[in-house]
């Protein structure tokens, strides 16, 4: 099952379509789509699509050669190239006159078994290949050996390039497409244990509650999902009893590297960091700064969070509880762990996905900034800042099942009066984001242009081929 991915789809028929030699790279963390978006697009088109894996460099060299000639000249039709340059020298004559793909995924593994096959493939490009009409997609999912290897300054193959693309996790309008019995606050709560990632997606099934399909899916031993983070952990670093150790305090809350490092048994905050930054490159961690920092890779106040929600919901539920599982105490686990925690552990989501909401809206000023704010004086959950428009707009996440009123505005109003210490904004916009709705008086504010109400159903609404979601009403200033 292919959901989405049109413009993605699109971008690579556009290069596609150029018939000059394409090196493009195709990157981002394991699960999101990368293979089957290539699949798709390869497609009713002249292409050989070869997936590296852990072996020696002389079998994937062996492997190479065979989906060469399967996929080029008919299924059991061998060839045998005896190195790399014989073989992209046959690629180089099948691409002189016609349109060829060819996919390279797992390059990394590829890079791993020679180090020498970024320069390889380098010099081949160089003299050979950049003058035929070939369509060269390099594909990995370490991100940072793919930043390291091709994209980075001093790597190989920098300049050569033609393009690249960082594939991310579907958006959160796309849930529905999945799910489409689900009511919008029950895809607030998928996406909060879930995420955006297809492969975890398709393990839900919308005939039953999203209790039911945890307690199936995520809680249940040997299913897919139970185990998934320690497998791609096994894959990607060394010492993950470390890694675990981090991702298991992060999950109780600590957000500061003394307190992971402490929670953790590492020592200090120091001993912590080089296990965080590799989360980091992995997508798995980031670090959030309150939205008034103009310099965020040099503030003091940065926090670290598992930034993966389905990572976040596993090392909160399901990592610390594996031996009661094992033991077949599914039931347990969910009424005394999971149910009774889901809302808390949903709203933490439901703000990252208002703020995401954030760069959907037609806005009376176009945002530089958008994130949280946290001082000693308060929180204010979205915040949104233009200092060239001299605006801010701030904005509260209540998921609660009662319908907010007035008092949450007057609330945010004085949280932003504190705010607006920290900057020259005088032009001042206000937002509420609301599981059950707003309160009569509260509705009559926002008719008022006083402030901007929106629902999990405001959520779920795609962006359209014109541009941004328009907001049913603007704030206007102060």
């Amino acid at each position: 099952m292919f959901i989405n991915r049109e413009q993605e789809l699109t971008m690579l028929e556009q290069r596609h379509g150029s018939e000059q030699a394409e090196l493009f790279v195709l990157y981002g963390r394991r699960r999101v789509g990368k293979t089957e978006l290539l699949r798709a697009f390869c497609q009713g088109k002249r292409h050989v699509f070869f997936v590296a894996d852990l072996g020696s460099e002389a079998l994937q060299l062996a492997a190479f050669s065979r989906a060469i000639g399967e996929q080029l000249l008919g299924p059991g039709i061998p060839l045998a190239f005896s190195t790399w340059d014989a073989a992209f020298e046959y690629l180089a004559d099948a691409a002189r006159t016609a349109r060829l793909v060819v996919v390279l995924d797992e390059f990394g593994y590829l890079a791993q078994a020679n180090p020498a096959f970024p320069s390889i493939l380098q010099r081949l490009w160089d003299t050979r290949l950049k003058d035929t009409r070939i369509f060269l997609v390099l594909c990995g999912s370490y991100v940072s050996l793919m930043e390291r290897e091709v994209l980075a300054y001093r790597a190989p193959l920098y300049g050569r390039r033609t393009g690249q693309y960082l594939l991310s996790a579907l958006d959160f309008p796309v849930l529905p497409l999945f799910f489409p019995r689900y009511s919008s606050e029950e895809l607030v709560s998928v996406y909060a244990v879930l995420g955006g990632t297809p492969a975890y997606l398709r393990q839900f099934d919308d005939r039953y509650s999203l209790l039911e399909n945890i307690r199936d899916h995520i809680l249940t031993p040997q299913t897919y999902l139970y185990d998934e983070p320690r497998f791609l952990l096994l894959q990607e670093v060394r010492e993950p009893r470390s890694y675990f150790a981090v991702l298991e305090a992060m999950a109780r809350g600590n957000t500061r590297p003394n307190e992971i490092a402490q929670a953790a048994g590492l020592g200090g905050g120091a001993a912590a960091m080089p296990y965080i930054k590799t989360l980091m490159e992995l997508r798995l961690v980031d670090r959030q700064v309150p939205a008034t920092e103009r310099h965020s890779h040099k503030s003091r106040k940065g926090l670290h969070r598992i930034s993966d929600p389905f990572f976040r919901f596993w090392f909160r539920f399901v990592y610390p509880h594996r031996s009661a599982l094992e033991e077949g105490r599914t039931a347990q686990v969910l009424t005394q762990q999971v149910a009774p925690q889901l809302d808390a552990f949903t709203a933490a989501a439901f703000e990252d996905l208002c703020r995401q909401h954030i760069w959907k809206l037609e806005l009376p000023f176009l945002p530089q900034r958008v994130g949280a704010w946290w001082s000693p004086q308060g929180e204010i959950d979205v915040v949104a800042i233009s200092d060239e428009a001299r605006a801010v707009l701030g904005g509260e996440c209540k998921w609660s099942t009662k319908p907010i009123g007035t008092n949450i505005l007057e609330d945010l109003r004085h949280k932003v009066q504190l705010l607006q210490r920290e900057g020259a904004w005088d032009r001042v916009y206000y937002i509420l984001y609301s599981r059950a709705g707003f309160t009569t008086a509260l509705q009559e504010a926002a008719l008022q242009g006083e402030v901007i109400l929106v629902s999990p159903q405001d959520l779920v609404q795609m962006t359209d081929e014109q541009g941004p979601i328009s907001c049913r009403q603007q704030a206007t200033n102060e």
